[in-house]
Formats: structure tokens, sequence, C-alpha cells
């Protein structure tokens, strides 16, 4: 059990239903023939997205200057979010763009500052610099 918890497919597959299925529930007023692909396009974003926030925010820790290092990170990440959902959208013709990614775009936000100020703290009480190179 704890292997499938740390499991980066998992989590992606997790993902993929959630926010896929919030994307088919938010078009759903519009057939099933139009909500489909806001959902399977959701769906795929939020998988590969889940893995590349967390790689950039990790990638970004210690080199972002102490005063923003709680700050930063995330906004930088969630702004490329929501440029790619909307851009996605937008491509598909998804409906009800707004609905369609609030959700998405609400978590993914909340998890990057989540875990950035995780990565934070544990730089700091291993008395890492606040700066990197």
């Amino acid at each position: 059990m704890q292997g499938l918890l740390k499991s980066n497919l998992v989590h992606m597959a997790v993902g993929f239903l959630l926010m896929g299925g919030w994307a088919l529930f938010a078009n759903r007023a519009h057939g099933l023939s139009a909500a489909w692909a806001p959902a399977l396009v959701q769906g795929l974003l939020s998988a590969i997205l889940t893995g590349l926030i967390k790689r950039a925010l990790e990638a970004m820790s210690g080199r972002t200057p102490a005063g923003l290092a709680y700050i930063l990170p995330p906004l930088v990440t969630a702004t490329s979010v929501l440029t790619v959902l909307v851009l996605a959208h937008l491509t598909v013709g998804t409906p009800e763009l707004l609905a369609t990614i609030a959700v998405p775009w609400s978590v993914s936000t909340t998890y990057a500052f989540i875990y950035n100020a995780a990565l934070v703290r544990a730089a700091r009480q291993q008395g890492l610099p606040p700066e990197g190179p």
C-alpha cells in the first residue's frame, strides 16, 4: 500500500481521474459530446502538470532569494499552469472555460504553496543557505 502512495503513476492517474472528471462535470450542460474533449485534455494536463510542478519547485528550491523563497516559486508555477490551462482549453473549445479550470488551478496552486513551504522549511532546518548559486 505504501508503494502505491509514493508511485508517480498512481498520483498521475488520480489527477487524471479527478480533474478530468471535474471538467466533464463542469461542461455537462453542453452535452457529453462537448464535454469529453475538455475532460480528456484536463485529465492529461493534470497528470502531466502534477509531476512538472513538483520538479519545478524542487529545482527553484535554494535558488530563490530568502525574502521571496516562500512566494516566488509557487507564483511561477501557478502562472505557468494557468497559462497552459487557458491555452489548452481555448484550443479545444471548452464551453465552460472558467468553471473547468477553476478547480484544477486552485488545487495545483494550493499544492505548490504547501509543497514549496515544506521545501523551504526543510532547507532551513538543514542549515542550508537561503540562496543557491
